[in-house]
Order: C-alpha cells, then structure tokens, then sequence
C-alpha cells in the first residue's frame, strides 16, 4: 500500500527523457536519504582531502620560496634576478662614472692653472706678487706686482655685493610674504630676466650710457639714485627697530605711545641722513665715467637675479605653520619676518650671497669695458671714483700680448692671478657649505 509522498520528483533513466510523479513507500525513503546522505560524506572527504593537498603544496611551495630568498636568489627566476643585478650594477656604474667625470674634469682644470702658475713664483716668488703695486710687465725688467689688481677686485666685488645684497632680499621678502600671487608670478620672472641677458651688453651699456652720465651729470645722479633706493630701505628700518622695540613693552597704551615717538625719533634721524648725504652727493663732481663705482652698480645688477631668485625659494620653503604660528602667538608681519622667517631661511639666503659675490667676482666684461683699466691704487683707497683694474681683466687684456711660446714670466703671472681666483671661490664655497650645515643643525636642534 503506498504510503506518503517523501519526494515529489524521481528522476527516471536519461532515454526516456521525461520526469514522471512516483509516489514512494517510507521504506524507500529512507533508503534514498541514506544513499544521499553517504553520497554527501564521500564528497565532503574528497574536498577536505583535496584542500589539505593544496595547502600542503603551497606550504610547500613557500618553505621553498623562502629558502630559495635566503639564499640570495628565487629558483624559478633566477635569469631574471641576474638581469635585474647586472642592470642594477650597469646602473651605478654610469652614475659613478659620470660624477668622476665631473670630479675629474675640475681636478684636471686645478692641475692645469696651477702647472702654469707655480713656475713664476719658482722664478720670482710670492713677496712681489701680493705686496708691489707696480703692475710693469712690459718694462725692462718687467715689473709684477698685482696688489693693486687684487684690492680692484675687491672694491667691485664689495661694492656690488653691498648695492645687490639688500635690494636681493628685500625683493625677495616681497615676493614671498607681501605682494599676492598674482603680481608675484609676473615679476619674479622679470627679474630672473636679467640673468639670461649677455654680460657684453651690460659692458657696452655701462660703456656707452652710464658712464657719459657719471661724467656729465654724476653729482644729481647719485643724489636722486641715493634718495630713490635709500628711501625704501630706511622707512622699512624705521618700521621694523620700531615694532621691534615697542614689542618688549606688555602694557597696550605704553607701547603704542612708545611706537609712535619711535617713529617720530627715528623717522626724523632718516630724514637728517638722507639730507646730509643728499647734498653731499649733489656737490660731487666726477672726473671720468669708467671707474669702481660704474662696474659696482652694473655687476650688482648682475648679482641680483642670482640674489632675488635663491632667496626667495628659501623663503617660500619656511612653512607656512611657523608663520601662522607666530601670528597665533600675537606677532606682527615684521616680527615674523624678522624673529622667524629669516632666521629659518638664514641657510639659503647665506647661499644666494655666495652664489652672488661668485658672480660679481668672475665677471670679465663688464669690467674689461668700464673700469677704466688703472693698475694704480685708488687715492684715497675708498675712492670708488677712480678707474680701477681686476684680476679678470687683467687675464683677458694681457694674455694675447704675453709671450706664450717661450713661457715668459709676463704668461705665467697670468696664470698665477686665475689660480688665485679658483683658491678664493673654492674656499668661500667651502666655508659658505659648512656655515649653512652649521645653521641646519642649529635650526634643526641637534
């Protein structure tokens, strides 16, 4: 007798093709749930048994990877690491090469000026070179003596480096913490401009319009260049000793009414140096166009791209939460820039001074142009009036005339004055490094 329905569908052989509604008897049922049921178990132990045997195979797999690591290299990719160690040495290989190359190429320079400068203080020695001012060396017998064309390179290169100087990080402050975006990615650009223009026209223009000027009209000229660039200068002075000083003073009236008669003192102190000077300058006449002061003034337009460009990235690296810090605390702009800003870009405005005094101290002909080219010490000798000649020019102006077939002493003295420029530039970047390390570490707290 049939009993309940266990299942509602058997499946019957495959070439019937067709499903048919069997009832079933609970014997039946129950035999077809065991069989589904061992069917069921068998499969569960066939996975588990197949999942075992992959994770022993990727155990197995990473026991060797590993091995295969710690010894330095993979099995199955052993070419490939051998192309990656070879490309890797390649690699090295070129970037040492190429910076020996760059090493050896200023060796090869410092061994090339010194072999010609050594023997001229083997023939004269040292004494006449650094300490006679009688530059003779067409006179029989010829006459060496460069102090005069050294102390001709340092007057331009001080004098430059004092008018460049403070108008470079002047400039550069304005740029970085004063004028907005939109004017400063205009004018940082019109001032990186003057780097890119060729040091022969600034020679024929100091030749042909600024030194006719001097001459004729030299007296106004410095008045009005005094007044225009030493006006800014001191009025920002003025502001800043005054908020500086006035700062120290806890209570808000007393250092406002002391700002302000600080302003008035010191104010009036400006105004009386820039009158006396004024007319001092008014009065002055000169004699000739081509002297120091000629070559100072072109060379510190020269120097301040350098100056302007250098300062300003160093000021715009500070950041901008040591600036919002100190506002929190209560400064003002001056006391920032001052207290904080400038200390912290200290490092990098040291460099662009360096990078700057290189510049004015390597030019050649600008002042070949408009210096005048006297080997004779400036009377009195602070005199930037007179004509002057520097070591740069001198090599430039004599060595066509010197006797390089025989290696005269007139030859190797010249090689003697570019030896004494690579020495000087060496070591000021020398020491200019190891003050800007010296300043990092400070700055860095260590």
């Amino acid at each position: 007798m049939p009993g309940r329905y266990c299942c509602k569908y058997v499946t019957i052989p495959a070439f019937f093709l067709v499903r048919q509604k069997i009832p079933l008897t609970r014997q039946e049922c129950s035999i077809r749930h065991r069989e589904r049921a061992a069917t069921h178990d068998r499969k569960h132990v066939v996975s588990v048994k197949r999942v075992s045997k992959i994770n022993r195979a990727v155990m197995s797999a990473e026991v060797v990877r590993g091995s295969a690591h710690r010894s330095g290299d993979f099995v199955v990719s052993a070419s490939k690491r051998k192309m990656q160690k070879v490309a890797k040495v390649g690699g090295e290989g070129v970037l040492l090469v190429l910076a020996s190359f760059v090493a050896i190429v200023v060796l090869f320079i410092f061994y090339f000026v010194a072999s010609d400068a050594i023997p001229y203080f083997k023939l004269r020695g040292f004494s006449e070179f650094f300490t006679s001012t009688s530059w003779y060396p067409a006179n029989d017998p010829p006459q060496f003596g460069a102090l005069a064309i050294i102390y001709g390179s340092v007057m331009v290169t001080l004098g430059s480096t004092l008018l460049a100087v403070p108008m470079g990080v002047a400039a550069a402050i304005c740029l970085s913490d004063i004028l907005p975006f939109s004017v400063r990615q205009y004018a940082k650009p019109v001032i990186e401009m003057l780097s890119a223009i060729p040091s022969v026209a600034y020679g024929f223009f100091a030749l042909v319009i600024l030194a006719p000027l001097l001459q004729a009209n030299g007296g106004p000229i410095l008045m009005w260049a005094w007044l225009l660039l030493a006006s800014p200068f001191l009025l920002l002075a003025v502001i800043v000793a005054a908020d500086l000083l006035s700062a120290k003073i806890d209570n808000d009236k007393q250092r406002h009414l002391v700002s302000k008669v600080l302003y008035v003192v010191m104010g009036g102190a400006s105004m009386l140096l820039l009158y006396v000077v004024a007319g001092t300058l008014d009065r002055m006449e000169i004699l000739t166009g081509t002297n120091a002061l000629n070559v100072s003034i072109i060379l510190s337009f020269m120097a301040l791209p350098t100056i302007v460009s250098v300062s300003e990235d160093s000021l715009q690296a500070v950041g901008r939460d040591l600036r919002e810090g100190s506002y929190a605390l209560g400064a003002t702009r001056a006391e920032t820039i001052v207290k904080t800003v400038l200390p912290a870009a200290s490092s990098g405005i040291l460099a662009a001074v360096i990078l700057g005094v290189m510049r004015a101290l390597g030019e050649t002909m600008v002042v070949w142009m408009a210096s005048g080219n006297s080997s004779n010490m400036p009377s009195p000798w602070y005199n930037y009036l007179a004509p002057i000649r520097t070591l740069t020019a001198t090599i430039a102006g004599d060595m066509g005339e010197a006797d390089q077939v025989t290696g005269s002493a007139r030859y190797h003295v010249l090689f003697a004055m570019g030896l004494l420029l690579l020495v000087v530039s060496f070591v000021s970047n020398l020491i200019s490094e190891r003050i800007v390390a010296r300043q990092r570490r400070v700055l860095a707290g260590q």
